[in-house]
C-alpha cells in the first residue's frame, strides 16, 4: 500500500512537470515575435508597387522618428545618470537596444522600398511595351484588310 502511494506521487510530480513545461512554452511561443522587424502590410496587393514603396518609406520615417526619441533618451541619460537612479543603467541598455532596432527597421524599409520602386519602374514599362504591342497589332489588321498591302503579311 505505502509503495502504491509512493508511486502514484511520482506521477503527480511528473504530471505537474509536464503541465507546467506545456504551459511555459505555450507561453513563450505566443510571445515570440513571429514575424521579421518589417511587417508585411494588410490591404495593399503585391502588385501595387508604388503603394508598397510608399508604405515601407512611411515604415522608415516612424523609425526615424523613434530613433531620435530613443537617441534623445541615451543622451539625457548620459548627461544626468543620477536622474535614472538604480535603473539607470537598465535605462540606457534598453535606449541602446531600440536604437539599433530602430536602425535595422531604417535599413531594412528603404531597401524593400528601392526594391519595389525598381519593381514598379520595370511594371511600368512592361505595361507601356504591352500597349505598343497591342497597338502595332491592331494597326496590321487594319493595313492587312487593304488589297494593296495584303501580300504584307509581317506585321
Amino acid at each position: 500500500m505505502i509503495t502504491f502511494i509512493h508511486d502514484w506521487k511520482i506521477s503527480i510530480n511528473k504530471a505537474l512537470k509536464l503541465s507546467s513545461l506545456l504551459l511555459a512554452l505555450t507561453v513563450l511561443a505566443g510571445c515570440a515575435q513571429m514575424s521579421p522587424s518589417v511587417a508585411n502590410p494588410t490591404g495593399i496587393s503585391g502588385d501595387n508597387h508604388n503603394a508598397l514603396v510608399k508604405y515601407y518609406e512611411g515604415v522608415a520615417k516612424d523609425a526615424k522618428l523613434k530613433l531620435q526619441a530613443n537617441k534623445k533618451i541615451l543622451r539625457e541619460y548620459e548627461a544626468h545618470p543620477y536622474y535614472f537612479g538604480r535603473q539607470g543603467l537598465d535605462a540606457r541598455s534598453h535606449a541602446l537596444a531600440n536604437i539599433r532596432q530602430h536602425e535595422k527597421t531604417i535599413q531594412e524599409s528603404l531597401a524593400i522600398a528601392e526594391l519595389h520602386r525598381k519593381m514598379a519602374i520595370e511594371q511600368n514599362s512592361n505595361q507601356a511595351n504591352k500597349v505598343v504591342s497591342t497597338q502595332d497589332r491592331n494597326f496590321a489588321s487594319k493595313i492587312s484588310g487593304y488589297t494593296e498591302h495584303s501580300d504584307n503579311t509581317g506585321l
